[in-house]
């Protein structure tokens, strides 16, 4: 009888191959979708029909997804039994080879799993894409189509609307300006008051240097005149005593 290990890898070989042509398929179903929006816009561009009409693609889509879904699901299940079953092999060598070719399996779901997740992404954002174009080819039309009256008042609301924008920016502006000439102004009456404050020091200081040049003064008049004498009366000593 065949090893268990066999029937596993043959049942994962099986799944791969299946997962390839869904993914191939796929990838063309959003190409496919992609190119037909494209073309409907440039046919269309006078904004009169929707983008979107729930076509049988978006079904299709929705189809295919959950079948790769279920077949990706069911390769990872087939990856865990060979895995388990690595894990109890005995032989060393056999262990080995079994790691390898389970390594490999795991690379491949890793690889479809993500060109799966990947080409769903992109179909969906193609859709809301779409999805949301129709809605503004929509509200376009609508006002289009509206009164007279109705555009007129749109575009009153519209205008006042922007009045009130360029309002609110020149406020916004208003204020900075100020709020820069309070901080400027802040900044002045700080530097005027340590102005003041050294020229109050100063002024305070001038008295007192005026006192002591004035007393450094009379002492130098007063040691002069000392000295003055002191000459005087040696002189007087000096002539007494030659004419004696």
């Amino acid at each position: 009888s065949r090893p268990p290990c066999a029937d596993l890898r043959k049942q994962a070989r099986q799944l791969e191959n299946e997962l390839d042509l869904k993914l191939v398929s796929f990838s063309k179903l959003c190409t496919s979708y992609s190119s037909t929006r494209d073309g409907r816009r440039d046919r269309y561009s006078s904004d009169t029909t929707p983008l979107l009409n729930g076509s049988s693609q978006d079904r299709m889509f929705e189809t295919m997804a959950v079948e790769i879904e279920q077949l990706l699901g069911k390769l990872t299940g087939i990856n865990d039994k060979m895995a388990e079953y690595t894990n109890s092999a005995g032989v060393p060598s056999l262990n080995a080879a079994l790691m390898h070719t389970l390594q490999r399996h795991r690379d491949i779901l890793q690889d479809y799993t993500h060109e799966f997740h990947k080409t769903k992404a992109n179909f969906l954002a193609i859709r809301e894409r779409e999805n949301l174009l129709g809605s503004v080819r929509k509200d376009i039309e609508s006002y289009k189509s509206g009164s007279g009256v109705n555009n007129r008042r749109t575009e009153l609301f519209l205008k006042e609307h922007e009045h009130l924008r360029n309002s609110d920016r020149l406020i916004e502006e208003t204020i900075s300006i100020a709020m820069a000439t309070k901080e400027n102004m802040t900044s002045q009456r700080g530097m005027l008051k340590s102005i003041q404050s050294k020229m109050n020091t100063l002024a305070n200081r001038f008295p007192a240097v005026n006192s002591l040049i004035q007393r450094i003064n009379l002492r130098k008049r007063r040691d002069s005149l000392i000295l003055g004498g002191i000459i005087g009366i040696c002189t007087i000593l000096l002539l007494l005593y030659a004419f004696h």
